[in-house]
């Protein structure tokens, strides 16, 4: 068993409102730079959608992530001979239309204009060109609340198969807000798509990161990562991503995004993951990733894991935020919080708690919730975006998020002390409880559990930690061409 710690992120889909506060607010620290218009570090879709870059869950267009052959998994962008021959023409990687081309207005026109007899007007002008366009055709969150006819909606990957005959009718549509970040995976394919080994797992707390010293701007990290999170700056050539905001991990602080959320849908947390079984599970079967994933996550409070992660040089300050960890307790304690497209086998870190949703149609006379087949979002569609198409758990959490809700009604509308809990579902009064205090309006403390940098206990420099800067990455760092 190789313990090693991870800060990863739960994002509640119930309670996300799609005001994109988290998405200006990375954008205007991290992303605000010349030669990064077009990119966003965190970005918010509507669902369904094509989404940004689109149909970026496309992986028969993209060609991101990982598949098995012969018993091992391998990228789907290619080998090593593969990746080389397209250093120089690489079809499958998203071009300027699959995002859009960065645009702002001519407001110093309204500012400077004389009086005229009509107003005047802020026309729009490309940030790449820097010439004035005719119109603006698309944008990174293009599809805002179900923006536009369905028949464009209709070629989100994930509806592929199914009926959508009826979904064209307000009675029947349905629609949520995906909140999309770098995955900071246990098994990340940009890392090993690097020719030039820049793409590193920080071994302390498991964020991915680039190193802008070594990086060449082959760009072969965005077409080997199935999320499209990494993206290509052309003013310096080299590839940018999300850094999970890690000196403010480092101090003990949130991201921002998580930090800016309105609807505090964002919790944040470390759990123990063992990482000897990562090349063994990222082969299993399709619909066995997410429980493979799952059983990758140590208990905090075990004794022998708790030995086993000291031994291997895991602080005592991350040990102690992995027993707090409200993150584990929606992964692993109550089983509500799912991976975002396992079958990419990349084993990503950031997960989602599925949303409810209105009932489809009539409402029930006489019943407060909806059944799990009648709400409006099929439980089909959203398997195939977190489960990899089984419904079972999702169905599972599903209805443990209507019994606490039922639960709640019972002991504060109809004021019974003691409500009855479904003991089919395997919680207890007490994790309800728990639950409510969480995903309700959860205080600071419980949201975010964040352990310091090691180096702060020890009073080392903290640049040793950094990427990006100019430092090595990790000894051991394994790349699809064996540098480091």
């Amino acid at each position: 068993m190789k313990v090693q710690a991870q800060i990863c992120m739960v994002l509640n889909l119930d309670k996300c409102i799609g005001c994109h506060t988290c998405s200006v607010t990375c954008k205007n620290v991290w992303t605000s730079r010349r030669g990064m218009e077009y990119a966003w570090f965190n970005n918010v879709e509507t669902k369904p959608g094509v989404g940004y870059p689109k149909s970026w869950e496309d992986q028969e267009k993209y060609r991101g992530g990982w598949v098995v052959k012969n018993g091992r998994a391998v990228l789907r962008h290619g080998g090593r001979a593969a990746v080389m021959s397209k250093l120089f023409s690489n079809p499958s990687q998203p071009q300027v239309n699959d995002y859009y081309e960065p645009f702002t207005f001519d407001y110093e026109r309204l500012k400077e204009s004389l009086r005229t007899r009509t107003a005047p007007s802020a026309r729009p002008y490309s940030l790449v060109t820097g010439r004035l366009m005719d119109t603006v055709k698309d944008g990174p969150n293009w599809e805002d609340n179900l923006a536009g006819p369905f028949a464009k909606r209709r070629a989100d990957p994930d509806l592929r198969g199914m009926d959508t005959a009826g979904f064209e009718a307000f009675e029947a549509s349905f629609m949520y807000y995906l909140p999309r970040l770098c995955e900071h995976c246990l098994h990340p394919a940009c890392a090993a798509s690097c020719p030039s080994g820049a793409i590193y797992k920080r071994a302390e707390d498991g964020i991915v990161l680039i190193n802008q010293d070594k990086c060449r701007g082959w760009r072969q990290c965005i077409s080997a990562c199935p999320y499209k999170k990494i993206y290509f700056n052309p003013a310096r050539s080299k590839s940018e991503k999300c850094v999970f905001c890690y000196p403010r991990l480092e101090s003990g602080e949130p991201t921002l995004c998580a930090e800016s959320c309105v609807g505090r849908i964002r919790y944040m947390g470390v759990v123990l993951f063992d990482a000897s079984r990562i090349d063994e599970y990222a082969c299993a079967d399709e619909k066995e990733l997410y429980e493979k994933q799952l059983s990758l996550i140590l208990d905090p409070n075990d004794a022998e894991v708790i030995r086993a992660a000291r031994e291997q040089g895991v602080a005592d300050s991350f040990l102690e935020a992995a027993k707090k960890s409200p993150v584990y307790k929606m992964m692993k304690d109550w089983k509500i919080a799912f991976p975002l497209h396992p079958e990419y086998r990349t084993m990503p870190m950031v997960w989602y708690v599925p949303p409810l949703s209105p009932l489809g149609g009539q409402d029930i006379p006489g019943d407060f919730f909806a059944k799990l087949d009648q709400m409006r979002i099929p439980v089909r569609y959203m398997a195939r975006l977190l489960t990899a198409g089984d419904e079972k758990p999702i169905r599972r959490a599903l209805m443990k998020l209507m019994a606490l809700r039922a639960y709640m009604r019972s002991k504060t509308v109809e004021g019974c002390e003691a409500p009855a809990v479904p003991p089919e579902l395997g919680l207890s009064t007490r994790q309800y409880e728990d639950m409510y205090r969480y995903l309700a309006i959860a205080d600071y403390e419980d949201r975010f559990v964040i352990p310091t940098a090691p180096a702060v206990h020890e009073q080392t420099d903290l640049f040793s930690l950094r990427a990006g800067l100019g430092f090595e990455d990790e000894e051991g760092c394994r790349t699809l061409f064996g540098g480091r």
